[in-house]
């Protein structure tokens, strides 16, 4: 049963189309997942079907399948990922090479959607407020191979204080009421009342402000919600615009969208394959501004520099920084955040021993390839005893990329007759 409070100010906002919406909700709701280009070409699933038309990576599901179990999806294949919830990013447009911030970015779907987009050229930043959430973030950015992420556990407040100007685009896809998730998560109706929608539009205006700072003379500044509540929506960024003159909304070509003001957008269920949502798209005016300085690197040290010759290993553009015995790269227009809590200070090459270097996950996971490869079929005996921590046969010797179908999954050491196993004991599992 949904609040009744909610069913009078919707049937005020559609009028003649409320019976259309309520019976939308009455009808099962589409899955849909994003593949990741940063892994290659996409395959061939008999699980996928429709594409997801304002996101070229999109494509809706069988909702009897379990995509979520298969391998490909621990080997960032994929990313599951509610349709409309796609759009904000569409909207964002990212491009190779920019500065990127995804302000509240957990628990990741639009972080990565943008890191695939970028095509690991630019700096990627993804905050997240909520430390627990920002944990699931960074895992999630790390299953994806994206070598060109930060992840922070921040306030705005503080981000938009150590970065002003900084980024070409921003993105804030604001903590909400979630009436448009009534349909997908019975903790969303249950939750709602008016005084919630009261205090998260307070909350999202706040979030504005600092994202205003961060966008610099020229930048996109994309919002948006998964509620219908005009509140948190038109209002919010309205009053947003009266009290950021240097701010004004873009008129964008968005067709799948029913348009709700200048630069503004609202998704209904009762008119797109997708749950409730809302954007709006802003740009700054152009200006002159400073936009801070990037950090400086360190030398690769020599236990790495060997590992990487033996498998000859690329990196891509960036900086190496340590932090105790772990190896990071950071993108090359990664800022000085000194003072900020930082959970992924870009992509985890591994542990330097005194001897040797043990590679992290994360780095098997970017990579595509490199001179020792162990391929396993993705339906194989041999790929659930890899990802249930098991041995695998292998005449591989040394350090070695285990792959499935040709995609990335994990580390073995072979010996000359087997693989010794080094999938993270926190990701094994029987499949």
């Amino acid at each position: 049963m949904l609040p009744q409070a909610f069913l009078d100010r919707i049937e005020m906002q559609l009028g003649e189309e409320y019976p259309q919406f309520l019976q939308s909700l009455e009808l099962p709701r589409a899955v849909a997942l994003r593949f990741n280009p940063l892994k290659g070409e996409m395959p061939v699933l008999p699980f996928v079907k429709a594409p997801v038309p304002w996101e070229p990576m999109g494509y809706y599901y069988d909702p009897e399948a379990r995509p979520g179990l298969h391998p490909f999806h621990e080997a960032g294949v994929y990313y599951l990922q509610e349709a409309s919830a796609m759009a904000p990013v569409a909207l964002l447009d990212p491009q190779p090479g920019e500065r990127i911030c995804d302000l509240c970015a957990a628990p990741g779907g639009k972080s990565t959607q943008i890191a695939g987009r970028l095509g690991g050229e630019g700096f990627l930043l993804c905050n997240e407020f909520n430390p627990k959430r920002a944990k699931i973030l960074s895992r999630n950015i790390e299953r994806m191979g994206i070598a060109n992420a930060l992840v922070t556990n921040a306030h705005p407040e503080d981000l938009a204080k150590r970065l002003p100007g900084y980024f070409d685009r921003v993105l804030v896809d604001a903590p909400c009421s979630g009436e448009g998730m009534f349909r997908k998560e019975e903790a969303a109706v249950t939750d709602w009342s008016q005084e919630t929608v009261e205090m998260c539009a307070h909350r999202q205006t706040e979030i504005l402000r600092s994202a205003a700072h961060l966008v610099r003379p020229g930048g996109r500044l994309v919002y948006s919600t998964c509620t219908f509540a005009p509140e948190e929506n038109e209002e919010t960024v309205n009053a947003f615009l009266a009290e950021n003159p240097d701010f004004y909304p873009v008129q964008t070509d968005a067709p799948w969208f029913t348009p709700a003001g200048s630069g503004q957008f609202r998704l209904w269920p009762h008119k797109l394959r997708g749950e409730g949502h809302f954007a709006a798209v802003l740009q700054r005016s152009n200006e002159d501004s400073c936009v801070g300085d990037t950090i400086s690197g360190e030398k690769l040290p020599k236990q790495w520099q060997e590992f990487a010759k033996e498998l000859e290993i690329q990196l891509p553009a960036g900086r190496a920084i340590t932090f105790g015995t772990e190896l990071y790269w950071t993108p090359e227009d990664t800022p000085n955040l000194k003072g900020l809590k930082v959970l992924r200070p870009g992509l985890a090459l591994g542990t330097v021993k005194k001897d040797r270097f043990e590679p992290a996950h994360a780095l098997a996971l970017w990579l595509h390839t490199c001179k020792n490869v162990q391929n396993l079929p993705a339906d194989s005996q041999e790929t659930r005893k890899y990802m249930g921590g098991d041995v695998v046969p292998s005449h591989q010797k040394g350090w070695c990329l285990v792959t499935v179908d040709g995609y990335s999954l994990g580390w073995g050491k072979g010996d000359g007759s087997v693989l010794k196993n080094h999938y993270p004991k926190g990701l094994r599992r029987p499949m």
